[in-house]
């Protein structure tokens, strides 16, 4: 009983993560670029009382032991990065994905991290920024007389200028991809790191070696579903619950059996 009561409360430790991990997903919802999170769990070690194939007779061996498991532990928060849909808001430098990759953007201390959120702005020097104004890589410069932007989907960025005719090529945009992009490390505002578990960011040209393209005009919406969601979070609540009957009865026939010597 004992047991019982120190297995159950691992369970409600572990569906309190779930329901923290759909908490996050849902309030992010409609964050562009966003990639849900699901918890992934694994059972405790065993106490093994009676050992499976151990032998019964000089002749026979016992066909099932007895292991008594010891509850549930987190095994890992991993990120799905499966496409969110695509929205059209036909501001020039709206940008999103279409397929693979990610795009990069420069930090304050000079590393880059990688974002899939194409909710770019021009800055007073006319760098293309994030929304924090963090320019992407490679650098990008809008003329201030720049009339016209347009982003092809190889990631060329061309501007119409004033009293010309031709277009200007100014810049080149570049995805990145990884080998395990669940091994990134989420750090905010919709930017990745790379760790060892991600490997090394492998860039190229959008729309080749397995590379998405580049779409202007859109954003990718967050790709959590409202109703997946909920449906975890009614699972997980009811996993709770049944957890802490569970402690509920441990501690009632603890209650009986200390009542015996009555």
């Amino acid at each position: 009983m004992i047991r019982a009561l120190w297995t159950a409360a691992s369970g409600m430790q572990a569906q309190q993560l779930n329901i923290d991990v759909v908490a996050n997903n849902l309030a992010n919802a409609a964050t562009t670029g966003f990639k849900k999170s699901r918890a992934d769990f694994q059972d405790l070690m065993y106490q093994t009382e009676k050992t499976t194939g151990a032998p019964a007779t000089n002749a026979t061996t016992i066909p099932t032991g007895i292991q008594v498991g010891l509850g549930v532990r987190p095994g890992a928060v991993t990120k799905v990065f499966t496409t969110g849909n695509i929205i059209a808001t036909g501001n020039e430098l709206d940008l999103a994905i279409q397929g693979d990759g990610f795009l990069q953007v420069q930090q304050s201390d000079g590393s880059t991290a990688y974002t899939r959120a194409g909710a770019f702005k021009r800055d007073g020097q006319g760098r293309v920024v994030t929304s924090d104004g963090q320019p992407v890589i490679p650098e990008v410069l809008i003329p201030s007389n720049a009339t016209r932007v347009t982003v092809g989907t190889d990631g060329t960025v061309s501007v119409q200028q004033a009293g010309q005719t031709a277009a200007t090529t100014v810049g080149t945009l570049q995805l990145a991809s990884f080998s395990n992009p669940a091994g990134l490390n989420a750090i905010g505002k919709n930017l990745f790191l790379p760790t060892d578990s991600s490997g090394a960011a492998t860039t190229g040209t959008a729309g080749q070696n397995g590379l998405g393209t580049i779409e202007q005009g859109f954003l990718e919406n967050s790709n959590v579903s409202i109703m997946e969601e909920m449906v975890s979070m009614i699972v997980g609540q009811r996993a709770y619950e049944i957890n802490s009957k569970a402690i509920q009865a441990s501690d009632e026939m603890l209650q009986q059996a200390a009542g015996l010597k009555r």
